[in-house]
């Protein structure tokens, strides 16, 4: 069954790698969003904020003192609020400042935008035991997002791991059965979940979700923001 448009104005998710922060390609990212927010006036976009290097060292040592993962994944998910935090204020005016704790406050201010002249909410992880994917991946369902693009440290979804192997092959489509099959091995553990995770892919399936993943770069967003990906690997669906 298709999903239903949204009411609102186009809206976007956006999951960015928490690799990006305190990087040089930072400010490309936010000046990037900058202009294309300038340029599409009816744009809007949640911005889901990975805790990158950042919350895996802190993630680290807890585990090195015996902390359990519920906790290593609050940590995680406090890191991930304050690159949040650094990057709606990087946006200035264009984002609200406050950084939400419940996807119900992912909705609330999404409706505000309009009245408050905010295009863009910026956002961290939310429970334990969820990957900031799948926060993404849910934050796009209950917003009936237009586009959920997956920034991370690679160019898409290869047929098998690009930094062990010089052969692998960089997939333009793929369906969510073959992206589980890539990713069975993938450990679900605190500070991981680096492209993707079976939760934000049950999400993805069972809403169909237009999914792009794609380098996390200035120049690669500005061109998806704008309508031009014809890079990265696009998520696509089986007939029903």
């Amino acid at each position: 069954m298709p999903r239903e448009k949204s009411e609102q104005s186009n809206i976007n998710v956006l999951k960015l790698s928490g690799s990006i922060f305190f990087s040089e390609g930072f400010r490309e990212i936010v000046e990037s969003i900058t202009r294309v927010l300038d340029r599409m006036k009816k744009l809007r976009l949640v911005v889901i904020c990975g805790g990158g290097s950042t919350a895996r060292r802190y993630i680290e040592a807890g585990s090195r003192l015996g902390v359990d993962k519920a906790s290593l994944d609050e940590i995680g998910i406090q890191i991930s609020r304050l690159n949040a935090r650094i990057f709606s204020l990087a946006l200035g005016d264009l984002a609200f400042e406050q950084i939400p704790s419940s996807i119900s406050q992912v909705a609330e201010l999404i409706t505000l935008s309009s009245i408050r002249g905010k295009r863009v909410v910026s956002m961290g992880g939310l429970h334990p035991g969820q990957s900031t994917n799948a926060v993404a991946a849910l934050v796009a369902e209950k917003v009936r997002a237009t586009k959920f693009f997956n920034l991370t440290d690679v160019e898409g979804v290869y047929d098998k791991d690009p930094k062990k192997f010089r052969d692998a092959k960089l997939l333009r489509t793929v369906t969510v059965e073959q992206l589980e099959g890539i990713l069975r091995n993938e450990a679900m553990l605190p500070g991981g979940y680096d492209l993707m995770d079976p939760v934000a892919l049950r999400l993805i399936r069972r809403s169909r979700i237009n999914t792009i993943i794609l380098k996390c770069g200035g120049k690669e967003l500005e061109r998806a923001l704008s309508g031009r990906y014809d890079f990265g690997t696009r998520i696509v669906f089986k007939r029903v």
